[in-house]
Formats: C-alpha cells, sequence, structure tokens
C-alpha cells in the first residue's frame, strides 16, 4: 500500500514510479504553454531598455536643466544596482520578457565598467605620486600627514590646506621630504628638487591650484596640483557647478601649453572621469585608476566612499599602478600611483 504513494499514470496507460526528469518536463510543458509569460512583465522590459539608453548615451543628457547630465555621469557605475533588482522582479514576476530584457542594461554596464573590476597593477615605474584633500578642519593634521608619507610617495601633493595648520603639515613631512612649495591652498613635497613654481589661475580670484617642475632621477616631470570647486545638489537647482566648470576649463588650458612632455595632474578635482564638464582636462590625459588601478578607487566620502573625485592623472607619463591608500582624519580618502616618467622616442 505504502509503495502506491509513488505511482502514477505512465504514458502507455501503465503505472509505475515518477521519475524527477518527467515531473520537470511536465512543468517545463506548462511553462511553455503559458503564453502569459511573454506579455507579463512589459513595464519592467520597458525599466530595463530606458536603464540601458541612459547608460549607453549618457552624454546625450542635456546640463541645460540643473547639470543633470553631470549628475547621472558622476554616479554613473551605480547605476548598476539596479540590474540586480530588475532581475529579481523580471523572475517574481514570472516574465521572460523582463528577464531576457534585463541582459541588456547588464551588458552595457559590463562594457562601460567591467575593465575596472579586474586588478590592471604592474610592477615598474621610476616616480610614486599621491594626493590628499586633506580637509581644513582636520583635527590631527600631523597624523594625516604621517600617514599619506607613510605611502612611500616620492611627490605628494596636499589640497584644502587651511593657512594656520600649514606649519603642522610642514613639521610632519619634513623628515621625508626635503623641497616643498605652498601656493594659497594646496600644496607640493617632494624628494626631488622643485623648480620653476607657480600659481596656476583657475579664474577664482584666490589660489587653489599650483604648477612646479620636479627633477627626478628619470627626468624632469611638470606636476600640477588643484583643487577645483565644490559642488551642490540642491532641490531648487539641481547640480550646481557652474564655476568648478569654469575652472576646469582654465586649468585644461593650463596643462595644453604645458611644454614639458612628461605632466602629472594631481588633486581633487571635485568631478569624476565620466563628467563632460571635466573634459577640457580628461580629453588631454589619462587617469592612472582607469588605466592600471584596481577596481573603482571611490575616494569620496571616506565613510561610504561612492565617487572618485580625486584624481591622478597623466599625459606623457606611461601609468604602472594606482590604488587607494587608506582613511585618514579627513573627509576624503587619499591615492597614490606608480608611473614611468618616459623621454621622446619612447
Amino acid at each position: 500500500m505504502a509503495q502506491q504513494a509513488y505511482i502514477t499514470e505512465t504514458d502507455n496507460g501503465g503505472s509505475g514510479p515518477e521519475q524527477p526528469a518527467s515531473r520537470l518536463r511536465r512543468l517545463w510543458d506548462r511553462r511553455r504553454g503559458d503564453r502569459r509569460i511573454w506579455r507579463r512583465g512589459l513595464f519592467l522590459a520597458a525599466v530595463a531598455a530606458l536603464l540601458s539608453l541612459v547608460m549607453l548615451a549618457h552624454a546625450q543628457i542635456p546640463n541645460a536643466i540643473g547639470n543633470l547630465g553631470s549628475l547621472v555621469e558622476t554616479f554613473l557605475p551605480w547605476l548598476g544596482l539596479l540590474i540586480p533588482v530588475l532581475l529579481v522582479l523580471a523572475v517574481l514576476r514570472k516574465s521572460a520578457t523582463a528577464l531576457i530584457a534585463t541582459i541588456l542594461p547588464a551588458a552595457v554596464w559590463l562594457n562601460l565598467f567591467g575593465g575596472l573590476l579586474t586588478d590592471k597593477n604592474a610592477e615598474g615605474g621610476d616616480l610614486t605620486v599621491a594626493t590628499h584633500n586633506v580637509n581644513a578642519d582636520n583635527p590631527d593634521p600631523s597624523r594625516t600627514a604621517r600617514d599619506v608619507a607613510s605611502s612611500g610617495a616620492d611627490v605628494l601633493a596636499l589640497e584644502e590646506l587651511k593657512a594656520s595648520k600649514v606649519p603642522a603639515y610642514e613639521s610632519a613631512l619634513a623628515p621625508a621630504y626635503k623641497h616643498h612649495a605652498v601656493v594659497g591652498t594646496v600644496g607640493l613635497w617632494s624628494k626631488y628638487p622643485l623648480s620653476d613654481v607657480r600659481a596656476v589661475d583657475i579664474r577664482l580670484g584666490w589660489q587653489r591650484a599650483m604648477r612646479a617642475t620636479v627633477t627626478a632621477p628619470s627626468g624632469r616631470v611638470a606636476v600640477y596640483v588643484a583643487h577645483l570647486p565644490s559642488v551642490r545638489v540642491k532641490m531648487e537647482a539641481g547640480f550646481t557647478a557652474r564655476q568648478r566648470d569654469k575652472s576646469a576649463d582654465a586649468l585644461g588650458e593650463a596643462i595644453a601649453a604645458e611644454r614639458l612632455p612628461n605632466v602629472v595632474l594631481l588633486g581633487d578635482l571635485n568631478g569624476t572621469m565620466n563628467d563632460r564638464a571635466l573634459n577640457a582636462v580628461t580629453s588631454q590625459m589619462r587617469s592612472t585608476q582607469g588605466a592600471v588601478g584596481s577596481g573603482f578607487g571611490f575616494s569620496w566620502p571616506a565613510s561610504f566612499p561612492m565617487a572618485r573625485i580625486d584624481q591622478i592623472l597623466v599625459k606623457g607619463a606611461e601609468p604602472e599602478a594606482s590604488w587607494t591608500l587608506p582613511a585618514t582624519a579627513s573627509d576624503h580618502l587619499p591615492i597614490a600611483a606608480r608611473v614611468k616618467v618616459t623621454t621622446p622616442g619612447d
């Protein structure tokens, strides 16, 4: 009697144990016969298509209204979080259409950012550089300076230097760096001689950018340090970045006029490499993180990094490795990179 509980009709009218394969086949047949599986989830499919379009054509989103395009581009990688949400909803909705449609944004996201998921750091490089927005209200500047210096950087740029705290940074960094210069709220510390130090006009009315020649053993390098104006997200005005955009254009002009073949830009640009507003700079330089880094390298805010607005960009010099340093008392994470100084004909 107990055996009969496992007996079912067979296709030939007999009876016998039901095989798991038979149950799966009958379940598939029912699903295949359910035509609603293709009609359900059309809204989810439309959302997936829209998400793909936003990521694929983000450069076409206008900035005329609240700098919407720049806002989307600043946090563009995070749109990928919507893909697993759409996938789960498609499964719950039992929609084949929505499931297939989810493949499109996944493919677009991987095309845009898949290369950042691998570790591209390599050995080599003859100059290590680092940059850190130390935060004007940093409660422990001396410790922050020592923490960043422990990275072993040959050249170190600091931004958002408060005049009253500059002596603390100078004292803490003196043992590791024989040469340094401070211009306005930015500074450069170097193990190698500095020359031709001057402010760079980024059309602010006060000094937040500088340029210096670093004479390293492998050759001369023009090093720029910049802290572009901050941006704000306001309900009534959207993504306010007009002054940042003007300063980026001015910085781009200065770098374009640079005569040395090896150029390194260190600083807080208050924008990501995807932000079209920084094109005057990013169109002529390479991001070390994008070229040879591991992961997205988000640097702000330090408590939960969501965007890489601190940048190391190079022109002429060849990036070899790029990474994010441990948190300090600042609201930004410091970043570092190794580059190879090239000579004409390399």
